[in-house]
């Protein structure tokens, strides 16, 4: 599995700790080893972007990185080839969630994806919530649907942006979205703090058909 960053992101040695405890053989690969050709995602079965503060810590920082990649043929057409293969798996948290949302058009499947927004309470969000995992063809959390657990977020742009509202309760529907918001009672969390980015339906991550 490669453990992408870019400069700022300072998840990297978490990140491949998690993984190698999960089984996986983590690879560091930065980005300059894939803008200058010295690696390429070929070799690699799985993709882990970072999170941190790719570019520094400015609003749209994960869309920056994203353009590194769109904007450079042969990386792009890297990315493409890896998408496109069936063994082939991505996972991205905070910067690296909003890299992959910009990279939509590169990735089957993604029609329905978001954008990762300024939080509606336009003001960086540290807090101790509850997500519910759904059941969805996430091959990380095959077995874990119907789980609640507690979790530590920490974002100022964590909500998620849909063209419209019908598009949203179309995604929300769908059965490709990984987690949600709950309140307490295990409701799901439309509200402020309980859902702290304002997200609909409490959409926390999807994933691809």
């Amino acid at each position: 599995v490669a453990v992408l960053r870019e400069q700022g992101v300072n998840s990297q040695v978490e990140t491949a700790a998690w993984l190698e405890r999960a089984g996986f053989v983590s690879h560091d690969v930065h980005m300059t080893c894939l803008l200058t050709g010295k690696r390429s995602l070929a070799g690699f079965k799985g993709l882990v972007a970072c999170g941190g503060f790719s570019y520094g810590d400015v609003l749209g920082a994960g869309e920056g990185w994203a353009k590194s990649i769109l904007f450079h043929e042969k990386v792009r057409d890297d990315f493409v080839r890896f998408f496109e293969r069936n063994d082939s798996f991505a996972l991205g948290f905070c910067n690296g969630c909003q890299m992959f949302a910009a990279l939509k058009g590169l990735v089957p499947g993604t029609g329905h994806w978001p954008r990762f927004v300024t939080n509606r309470s336009e003001q960086y969000e540290s807090r101790f919530t509850m997500v519910e995992i759904l059941d969805s063809p996430s091959v990380v959390l095959q077995g874990m649907a119907g789980s609640f657990l507690p979790m530590a977020t920490a974002h100022g742009e964590g909500r998620a942006e849909f063209a419209s509202a019908q598009a949203a309760a179309a995604c929300a529907s769908s059965g490709l979205v990984a987690f949600r918001y709950v309140n307490r009672d295990r409701t799901v969390a439309t509200t402020y703090p309980a859902n702290p980015g304002g997200s609909p339906f409490g959409i926390t991550s999807v994933t691809n058909a």
